[in-house]
């Protein structure tokens, strides 16, 4: 492994590059100090003559005319691998306005991009105010600041970390260049904000599924609504992801308390034809399903290598006694072989509360035993900050006989109680903890629950609750006369949320690494975001409705869902206009678009509401304003 590569650009006197080089090991860093100005321009300033004195006793590399915003063009290809680049108070010069300085630092961040490290950092300080941030104090507005993590995200970086700037950690640093004179400036309040690249968000291509029943395969592409969002594994064995290890801990802690039957759970696919275990008390699950056509595949078993595609063997589990349990009139095989691939339509499942009867009436069903089934489970929603269309879920169905239904209930729910309890209330640092209660809300039915978390480690924007699962107690379709069944289900993206304090759901799925160095299973520690400040973009839609056909709400916030890659955070309603000639209807939508884990730029965002205009006029046959 080579020696670090630091890159300092826009030194003025060259005293922050004499500073640095003093501190560092050259056997273990390789320095190179850059500026815009030619020798002779520097010729009657004695400090930065004595620094560059000092860099060249010190081997230090110096290069003058360098243009911070083409840094490409004044590295060969083989050195452009920088492992940190500095660029200390940027400014265009004189009276610059907020405008001119934002351009600088836009085209700066674009040049960082073609000379940066993949795992490199650029480190820009800035005077009290100018970045724009919340860490700023002060805050400007932000048509009057720099927009700094909007400008570097035009570079592909995000904001990864800041603090204060502090001439006390490079004695010797002068800070000159006031109106472009050789005058001092305030840094009172200066910040150094420290950018990382990001994900592309090329990289989240919706993929195609093949899935084999029997010695036929099908394949059907990826909702676009859930892009990235299927076959993850994070329950799997060798997975160090929250949700698994919130997880385990859950079932190791009821473990203590009842004997367990774990159950495998299959591929999230369900048939159309298996209305069985479509209750009634799950039918409203299925009206926000994600419906997807399984298409025939003629090609070869062989698996593809494009990147894109992934075979699913395991997908007749789908079909299996465990999911959708043949009729009785369904014993040919071949009958039933039909009666399954004549559906053109399949769904992901919405919940694990469907398995529920296909459960509890197989033979080897023990009552006493809490069995536990966990996967995932997607849905359509709206879109609100805790509510997502993909989610981790954990069921556990535990039967009794009728005569000790009150006091396995009352067991079941104490237990449960104290291990949630526990788990939200785990000191994350020394002499602090999260201190969120767990309620089980009694439902007007006056036999279910929700359970209910009242958290205090993240602010909920008004919310006074977070549901996390529910308790049912009653199935209309599940009638034994001589035993009672109770399931829960958990969402374990939420619960892992409220742990780690993870602000926001779309954190668990993404494809950074750097999200899961934070996670072990042994230890719980504060989440710390790697992604800050990210900036929102917001934008009004107005359409005309079709008279006939009205606006499916639900299925508006699913096509923006799509379209925005998940980036829309909002939808608030504005208002609704009728023309008084035609009596026609228009609505009127704000977006506010904003990341957790990628740099997004304006134009993106005006790129993906373009696309949004075309898609509700062509699928929800609106006519946009």
């Amino acid at each position: 492994m080579g020696p670090r590569r630091l890159l300092l650009v826009g030194e003025g006197n060259f005293s922050f590059a004499a500073a640095l080089s003093e501190t560092l090991e050259p056997s273990t860093t390789c320095l190179i100090a850059t500026c815009l100005q030619r020798p002779a321009d520097l010729a009657r300033n004695p400090l930065a003559l004595e620094n560059l004195q000092r860099l060249r006793e010190r081997g230090t590399e110096v290069r003058f005319g360098v243009d911070c915003t083409r840094l490409a063009d004044a590295f060969e290809l083989q050195d452009r691998e920088f492992d940190r680049i500095y660029f200390n108070f940027p400014h265009c010069g004189r009276k610059a306005g907020v405008a001119k300085n934002r351009d600088l630092l836009a085209k700066f961040f674009q040049s960082c991009a073609d000379v940066l490290a993949d795992a490199g950092e650029v480190h820009v300080a800035l005077c009290k105010g100018q970045g724009g941030t919340p860490a700023d104090k002060p805050r400007r507005e932000w048509h009057n600041s720099w927009q700094v993590v909007a400008m570097a995200a035009l570079g592909g970086l995000i904001l990864s970390d800041v603090h204060p700037f502090s001439c006390e950690t490079v004695p010797g640093y002068k800070c000159t260049g006031y109106r472009s004179q050789d005058k001092t400036f305030h840094l009172k309040g200066a910040l150094n904000h420290i950018f990382t690249r990001s994900l592309r968000f090329e990289c989240f291509q919706s993929r195609i599924f093949r899935v084999r029943l029997g010695d036929q395969w099908f394949s059907f592409p990826e909702p676009e609504a859930l892009a990235g969002k299927l076959n993850r594994g994070f329950l799997e064995a060798p997975s160090c992801h929250p949700v698994k290890i919130i997880n385990e801990k859950l079932i190791a802690a009821l473990g203590k308390a009842f004997p367990l039957e774990r159950l495998k759970c299959s591929f999230p696919l369900l048939s159309q034809g298996g209305n069985s275990v479509l209750t009634s008390w799950n039918s409203d699950f299925l009206s926000a399903a994600f419906w997807i056509n399984l298409l025939e595949d003629n090609s070869n078993a062989e698996p593809l290598t494009d990147g894109t595609t992934q075979d699913i063997e395991e997908f007749l589990m789908s079909f299996s006694g465990l999911s959708l349990p043949s009729g009785p009139e369904r014993d040919d095989k071949e009958e039933a072989h039909e009666g399954i691939y004549g559906q053109a339509k399949v769904c992901l499942r919405p919940s694990l509360l469907i398995h529920v009867q296909a459960i509890i009436q197989a033979v080897d069903f023990l009552l006493g035993s809490l069995y536990i089934l966990s996967g995932p489970v997607f849905r359509k929603c709206l879109i609100l900050p805790f509510t997502m269309p993909a989610f981790h879920e954990t069921l556990l169905i535990l039967g009794f006989n009728p005569n000790l239904k009150d006091s396995c209930l009352q067991s079941l729910l104490d237990h449960l109680k104290h291990i949630l309890d526990n788990l939200l209330t785990q000191p994350l640092v020394e002499g602090s903890k999260l201190n969120s209660s767990v309620e089980f809300v009694l439902q007007p039915n006056g036999k279910d629950y929700t359970i209910s978390v009242k958290p205090h480690n993240f602010d909920l924007d008004g919310a006074k609750d977070l549901i996390i699962g529910s308790v049912t107690t009653s199935s209309a379709d599940i009638i034994h006369k001589d035993q009672c069944f109770v399931s829960v289900s958990v969402n374990l993206d939420l619960l892992a949320m409220l742990v780690w304090g993870i602000s926001d759901w779309r954190m668990l799925w993404t494809f950074d690494n750097r999200f899961l160095k934070h996670f072990a299973p042994g230890k719980i520690e504060p989440f710390k975001n790697y992604s800050l400040y990210p900036p929102c973009y917001m934008h009004d839609i107005s359409f005309w409705l079709d008279e006939k056909k009205g606006l499916d709400e639900l299925e508006f916030h699913t096509m923006v869902r799509e379209v925005s890659q998940d980036t829309v955070i909002s939808i608030q309603f504005l208002s609704c206009f009728q023309h008084p000639k035609t009596q026609q209807v228009s609505l009127c939508y704000r977006l506010i678009y904003q990341t957790c884990d990628k740099a997004l730029t304006q134009q993106q965002v005006a790129s993906m509401q373009s696309r949004l205009r075309r898609e509700i006029q062509r699928r929800l046959h609106v006519i946009p304003r």
